[in-house]
């Protein structure tokens, strides 16, 4: 599988709330960003950026969490430098607040915003400079989406962000979501856009589906919330 040249890619997994934090660096100068850093895997994270020699730049949260806690707080206090990210529209506190448009440069890399509301209003989607990854966040998950029955959601925002954000995305480009719960890793465009068993339906039919998903309630989300709303600016 052929990733972009000169940059270092690592897929790591929280189990409890199956999160996806990923780990991307320039080969050359080391510079890194990590993307949905989770509580309880800080030391495993801060170990990994240490031996591989990373200096990690910016942490950004694709969304306001509501099934976890983010690290970036704590990683603050930890590594020198080390700015916090999240959409202007989350309403969480944070060093940098993105819009659309707006670029993460790490080295001679960069991953672009594209605004991908309807999960929460925060919602963005980091897609590589040449477009081969795109980081999902909880908008587009692998075969899923995110859920829109609770914070900001809305489905009919979710199935436009998807269908003219991510959706538009060349074929090949991979898609990296925030979770998956059964063990998926990586999919396409290209495969979600005729796959994705929610978004192949029209506008009215996926409002349907999204009403009748019955979901319990995360369970972390009374705690989680609230302490991602200080996205890494404050000590949790």
């Amino acid at each position: 599988m052929a990733f972009t040249d000169g940059l270092l890619f690592r897929q790591l997994f929280e189990s409890e709330s199956c999160t996806y934090t990923y780990l991307l660096a320039d080969t050359d100068n080391k510079e890194a960003v990590l993307i949905d850093p989770v509580l309880e895997t800080l030391d495993r994270d801060l170990k990994i950026i240490k031996e591989l020699g990373l200096q990690l730049k910016v942490a950004v949260n694709t969304h306001c969490h509501a099934d976890h806690i983010t690290s970036t707080g704590r990683m603050k206090t930890k590594l020198f430098g080390l700015k916090s990210a999240i959409s202007k529209h989350s309403g969480a506190a944070a060093d940098i607040h993105l819009v659309e448009g707006d670029e993460i440069k790490f080295g001679r890399h960069s991953l672009k915003v594209k605004e991908t509301p309807g999960h929460t209003d925060g919602c963005i989607t980091l897609v590589t400079g040449d477009q081969r990854m795109a980081f999902t966040g909880d908008a587009l998950l692998i075969r899923g989406c995110g859920r829109t029955d609770f914070q900001q959601g809305s489905s009919e925002r979710l199935y436009s962000s998807i269908h003219k954000q991510i959706f538009t995305l060349p074929d090949h480009c991979l898609v990296y979501p925030a979770h998956d719960y059964l063990g998926q890793t990586v999919s396409t465009v290209g495969e979600e856009r005729k796959f994705n068993p929610r978004l192949t339906k029209s506008l009215e039919e996926f409002v349907q589906i999204m009403k009748n998903l019955n979901l319990p309630k995360p369970k972390k989300i009374d705690i989680s919330v609230p302490a991602n709303l200080v996205c890494g600016l404050h000590e949790i």
